[in-house]
């Protein structure tokens, strides 16, 4: 089983992030092996929190209103490697393990599986 590994971000950091008007902040999950792109979802400071303490990704559903972590039901787990932020602070990037069939929800290995043309 991958492990994580826990982020010990400053509270400068924390408090220098920029979240929308819904308290939430974009989240990229990028394979740490292959560099792919698998996912963008959405992040609150809770799930950014928990992600950073627990190792593993830690989401928020916009259309659910809850916290998940990526996995739970469909055990395509993904696992912590590194931790960026972008020059203005408002969009985050996780370098992630992934478990399992893969990340997007259509059982696909990445969300980004369609192309214009």
């Amino acid at each position: 089983m991958p492990d994580g590994i826990t982020i010990a971000a400053t509270d400068e950091q924390l408090a220098g992030l920029k979240y929308n008007s819904d308290g939430l902040i974009t989240a990229i999950a990028q394979d740490v092996d292959s560099g792919d792109i698998l996912m963008l979802a959405w992040m609150n400071e809770e799930s950014l929190k928990m992600t950073f303490a627990e190792g593993r990704m830690v989401y928020w559903s916009r259309s659910r209103q809850e916290l998940w972590r990526k996995g739970d039901t469909s055990g395509d787990r993904q696992f912590v490697k590194e931790a960026f932020y972008d020059c203005d602070a408002d969009a985050l990037l996780f370098k992630v393990e992934q478990e399992g069939a893969g990340a997007c929800h259509t059982g696909a290995r990445t969300c980004f599986f369609s192309s214009f043309g």
